[in-house]
C-alpha cells in the first residue's frame, strides 16, 4: 500500500511539473516560482503536521504519501485555473 501510494504521488508530481512549465510558459517566471518554492514548503509542512498522529506508525509513509497527492492535486487546479476555482 505505501509504494502504490508513493507512485500515485510520483504520477502527480509529474503531472504539477508539466502544469508548471505551462503555466510559467505564460507568464512572470520570478514570481511563479517564488509561489511555488512557498507552496512547497507549505505542503511538506501541512502533511507533517496532519500525520504528527501516525509519526512512527505503519500508516505514516501511506497517510503522508496521500497527504502529498491530495494538496498536489489541488495545487494543479490552482495553477490551472489561475487560483480562481
Amino acid at each position: 500500500m505505501n509504494f502504490c501510494a508513493h507512485l500515485d504521488y510520483q504520477r502527480v508530481d509529474a503531472l504539477l511539473n508539466k502544469t508548471y512549465e505551462v503555466v510559467a510558459a505564460k507568464g512572470d517566471t520570478d514570481l511563479l516560482r517564488k509561489a511555488e518554492r512557498a507552496w512547497i514548503a507549505f505542503r511538506d509542512a501541512e502533511c507533517t503536521y496532519q500525520t504528527i498522529g501516525e509519526e512512527g506508525g505503519s500508516l505514516h509513509s501511506l497517510e503522508y504519501s496521500d497527504c502529498l497527492t491530495r494538496l498536489t492535486r489541488q495545487r494543479i487546479q490552482q495553477l490551472r485555473t489561475g487560483g480562481n476555482e
